[in-house]
């Protein structure tokens, strides 16, 4: 049975009614505690029961109050998730989504000297117009070889694998019977974000002739050793030194030429470099003279300081 406040009151009145009239009546002393210090108990249970919600009540009813640490709504200023600390929340970020712009992991060498180039290609604003040979990793990885490089020889790609924003393009030339030979496996990556990043070179996959040292992406000075392992028989190797994303033709450091063959065998050149501090450059050893001039290369990425 719910009882009611206004309930309650109409109760106090009749006892308190009452209580007085039957005082009267008997006229009688009685010891122990007044009928309204009894009463004024009764009340007070009476109305804690009211209060507590502790009369018959239906089932599920019952209410838990919240926790009195803090009202609701009320920033604590605690940190946690969501939080910074000031009582402000963050900023969600969407799944797939990213709060910046990722780092790019490689050392971009080619055509795009930075992510503001790429994108600048990407807006129209690049002073080279569209060329939309930077959306085909293909076409990169060739005019990487040929106009950049210069190796005209290498006139081909050959096999190739796209996996999302990495691939890996073969390029080669003729050899006798209609057969063909590997120069190279160009490592291209998507440069900057969007659909439409153009694909930039990041190195290659070496196998029977690498290039080792400097390491990739290493600093280094006017004074370089260029090393690493060969497979081969009368090699000839060439080793080079070019501003990244540079026009073909610039040239800051060079050395030729090593003699170099064996199995897996060590080597090593030393050049000299006259750069700009800070500047990207793609160190790259060719080799060759069986069929054409250049049968095989090998590059990798590093930063000059001076």
């Amino acid at each position: 049975m719910n009882v009611s406040a206004s309930q309650v009151v109409r109760t106090i009145a009749v006892i308190g009614a009452i209580g007085p009239r039957r005082r009267a009546s008997t006229g009688r002393r009685r010891r122990g505690p007044a009928f309204p210090a009894v009463l004024s108990g009764t009340l007070l249970m009476a109305a804690l029961l009211v209060l507590t919600g502790c009369t018959d009540t239906d089932t599920g009813s019952a209410q838990v109050p919240p926790y009195a640490g803090a009202s609701v709504g009320e920033a604590t200023g605690q940190t946690g998730t969501g939080q910074t600390g000031t009582g402000q929340p963050q900023r969600s970020v969407a799944p797939g989504a990213t709060a910046g712009a990722a780092p790019f992991p490689y050392q971009p060498l080619w055509p795009f000297a930075s992510v503001a180039d790429a994108r600048a290609w990407q807006t129209g604003s690049s002073p080279e117009g569209h060329q939309p040979w930077h959306l085909d990793p293909a076409a990169t990885a060739l005019s990487f070889a040929r106009d950049f490089l210069g190796f005209a020889d290498i006139d081909r790609t050959l096999a190739s694998t796209v996996t999302g924003d990495d691939a890996r393009i073969q390029v080669g030339y003729a050899t006798e019977g209609g057969r063909t030979g590997v120069a190279a496996v160009v490592h291209l990556a998507r440069f900057g974000s969007g659909g439409d990043a153009p694909w930039e070179v990041v190195g290659t996959d070496d196998t029977t002739f690498s290039l080792t040292q400097p390491a990739y992406g290493a600093s280094v000075t006017a004074s370089l050793t260029a090393g690493g392992r060969i497979t081969g028989v009368d090699e000839s190797i060439h080793v080079q030194v070019r501003p990244a994303a540079g026009s073909g033709g610039q040239v800051v450091g060079e050395y030729c030429c090593l003699p170099a063959g064996g199995q897996n065998s060590t080597w090593t050149a030393n050049v000299k470099i006259s750069a700009r501090p800070g500047q990207g450059l793609v160190v790259v050893a060719s080799t060759g003279g069986h069929l054409h001039g250049v049968e095989r290369f090998t590059v990798t990425g590093v930063r000059y300081t001076g």
